[in-house]
């Protein structure tokens, strides 16, 4: 199984949203940036060749319904929208191998409600565009959807998976959903939220959280190679410091600075057939560099997580 590839769907449908739904209207904007770093072939010989990565993304949740049950649960009808637009500079490459733009748009429909007393079901179905802009088709629009049924052993720890389903290698295919929400108590936290991310942080006072963190994040394009449809796909892994300023009771805000682990290109056949097969050689990839981010997060729920 492409393992790039499969972040990229879990991450695409959202399976890391919190195991408490959020009740009311939330969002986030976030630019972060990767500098020039030097490309490295699949042989592993570092090139002279560099690329940046300067990316823009916004997202909101907005409930249809929320109602709750006996225990104080939420039952909740959500629309969720999201969109992710990159530019980079691709310098000293004696042949095109990179695209310069990249943009990822998706609109969702997330159902979630409570099925016992431990137990809860989140059901969710998205269409979104994946184009690098050179030409955008039919080709460029993917559907995903899923159920996840979540046991949740307390309110700060849940474990969930079910079906996924994606038409990203060109017909419906069926994948393992996994979800893994973990928080911690106390002054000092560590937050576990797969696949998205690990913080652990110390509240340093009531607006103010310093934390430590490991991000994994990417995104998708339908690109044309040899008049054949394929799947590129970008992923990266930072790691860094991440202080965190809450401004009133809904807005925080947060700066990121650290460094890339790990930060690659893949592109792979759409064919059902060639999605189990070993590939001969390892994506090329860049070379370790600086990575900085800001982003603003806003979160109105009338009912306390």
């Amino acid at each position: 199984m492409k393992i790039l590839q499969y972040c990229l769907i879990i991450i695409g449908l959202g399976l890391s949203l919190k195991a408490s739904a959020q009740t009311g209207i939330s969002g986030t904007i976030k630019a972060d940036y990767v500098p020039f770093s030097n490309y490295i072939r699949a042989d592993s010989v570092k090139t002279g060749s560099t690329s940046n990565f300067k990316r823009m993304q916004l997202g909101f949740s907005i409930p249809l319904s929320v109602k709750t049950d006996s225990s104080g649960r939420p039952k909740m009808w959500a629309v969720n929208v999201s969109g992710s637009y990159a530019k980079m500079e691709n310098r000293d490459y004696g042949t095109k191998l990179f695209p310069t733009e990249l943009l990822n748009a998706q609109v969702g429909l997330v159902h979630m409600r409570p099925i016992s007393r431990t137990w809860s079901i989140m059901a969710m179905a998205s269409v979104g565009v994946y184009t690098d802009m050179e030409k955008v088709t039919g080709d460029d629009i993917l559907v995903q959807g899923g159920v996840l049924f979540i046991k949740n052993f307390n309110p700060r720890l849940a474990l969930g998976f079910g079906p996924v389903v994606s038409n990203t290698f060109g017909v419906p295919m069926v994948l393992p959903g996994i979800y893994f929400n973990w928080l911690t108590a106390g002054r000092y936290r560590l937050h576990v939220n797969f696949p998205e991310n690990i913080e652990f942080g110390a509240q340093l006072s009531p607006s103010f959280e310093l934390k430590s963190v490991v991000e994994l994040s990417g995104m998708t394009a339908e690109v044309n190679r040899d008049d054949k449809s394929m799947l590129l796909g970008y992923l990266q892994i930072v790691a860094g410091l991440r202080p965190e300023f809450k401004l009133g009771k809904s807005v925080t805000l947060q700066l990121t600075a650290g460094t890339t682990l790990t930060r690659q290109f893949s592109t792979t056949s759409r064919k059902l057939k060639d999605f189990f097969k070993a590939k001969e050689q390892k994506d090329p990839s860049f070379s370790t560099t600086a990575y900085g981010a800001v982003a603003l997060k806003w979160n109105l729920s009338k009912i306390k997580k």
